[in-house]
């Protein structure tokens, strides 16, 4: 399996490291809740350097992004900004979902997921030679100029990185909510996936074990994918392979909201998106009944049947919560029932954020 430079910091403190996606990192250091309870709190921070930074550069970076992605890329118009979108095939399916910044007109910043960066990079050079267009794609998670990223999260998070990189405050701390500036050698996007306040910082990989273990001694907590997977379901956050792939459309995965089909634009699976408009809708569950929501589960409602994308118990809660593609019939507030191993349990229908800003919204 892959390592990120942060792996030695992570045996070091303990961590029970799992594969995910190919990769070697960290479950939790000890207790899952306590992390996931630290980052709605206060503060914790991620590993989160298995995710692909690439550097897109040259005169036609923004028609490239333009016909590429589902997304408006021309909703970028202000340094640093930063667009959350789709990418899809031709069916109309997800590739991926991914972020990408606006520095200037010939450079762009894009972070696609781990498990599919391969896969990302080869459509997305085919796609570049196919179209002719003058832009150089640049992976930068190996060599001279690999880069890591820590995700700092919770409602001191901000905090806890002034003060260690006090330098940095004075351009960071003006940063909206999804904008990203650069401050000496580090990129810092005022993003996250876990429905708390922070910052996502890019940074030279050789760098990283110093910006970790400071910011551990300043009080933020080491957090895994456990918490991480729990915080980003409380938020009613997708996670690629579970909530989408490459045979569900965005409409169907409550994703519409990143799909531009209004403008004369034309992107790749616009057609498909057209020809076969939403489908499914795509929900919350609060479990009503004892027991958990898991990804599969099977969904009965008076207008068919649905499927459980993903599913957890909240800590913050302490009740079991879950994301599901459902009949487009089923309305808010409905109760339905999930297959639960051999019993049909009782779920209300609710919107897909349970928990934003340390706030149960359900």
């Amino acid at each position: 399996m892959q390592k990120t430079v942060l792996y030695e910091s992570h045996r070091q403190s303990g961590a029970r490291m799992v594969d995910f996606g190919g990769w070697e990192m960290p479950l939790h250091y000890g207790s899952q809740i306590e992390e996931h309870h630290a980052v709605r709190r206060d503060a914790g921070m991620f590993d989160v350097s298995h995710m692909c930074a690439v550097d897109l550069d040259g005169p036609d970076a923004r028609p490239f992004l333009r016909r590429l992605l589902a997304n408006n890329i021309d909703k970028l118009q202000l340094p640093g900004k930063a667009l959350y979108s789709a990418m899809l095939n031709e069916g109309g399916g997800v590739l991926d979902d991914l972020i990408v910044y606006y520095l200037d007109e010939t450079h762009y910043r894009i972070v696609v997921n781990a498990g599919t960066a391969i896969k990302d990079l080869a459509w997305m050079s085919a796609r570049l030679a196919d179209w002719r267009m003058a832009a150089a794609i640049t992976p930068r998670r190996a060599g001279a100029d690999a880069l890591a990223m820590i995700a700092v999260q919770g409602p001191q998070a901000r905090q806890r990185l002034w003060q260690v990189l006090p330098d940095c405050r004075s351009a960071c701390e003006p940063l909206k909510p999804f904008f990203a500036c650069i401050a000496a050698d580090y990129f810092i996007a005022r993003t996250g996936y876990t429905g708390e306040d922070g910052y996502e910082i890019t940074l030279p990989a050789k760098r990283a074990t110093d910006l970790w273990n400071a910011l551990a001694q300043a009080g933020v907590r080491p957090s895994g994918l456990g918490a991480r997977d729990t915080l980003r379901l409380e938020a009613g956050m997708n996670l690629y392979g579970q909530d989408m792939d490459e045979t569900v459309s965005p409409l169907d995965a409550g994703l519409a909201w990143t799909v531009d089909l209004v403008s004369p634009r034309d992107f790749v699976g616009k057609a498909a998106l057209l020809a076969r408009p939403q489908q499914h809708r795509f929900c919350g569950l609060l479990l009503l009944d004892r027991g958990v929501l898991r990804s599969h589960q099977q969904v009965l409602t008076p207008h068919g049947t649905g499927e459980v994308t993903s599913g957890s118990f909240s800590p913050t809660m302490q009740k079991s919560i879950a994301l599901a593609r459902l009949p487009l019939a089923v309305a808010l507030g409905d109760t339905i029932q999930v297959a639960i191993r051999d019993k049909l349990l009782a779920a209300r229908v609710v919107k897909p954020c349970f928990v934003r800003n340390g706030s149960v919204l359900v």
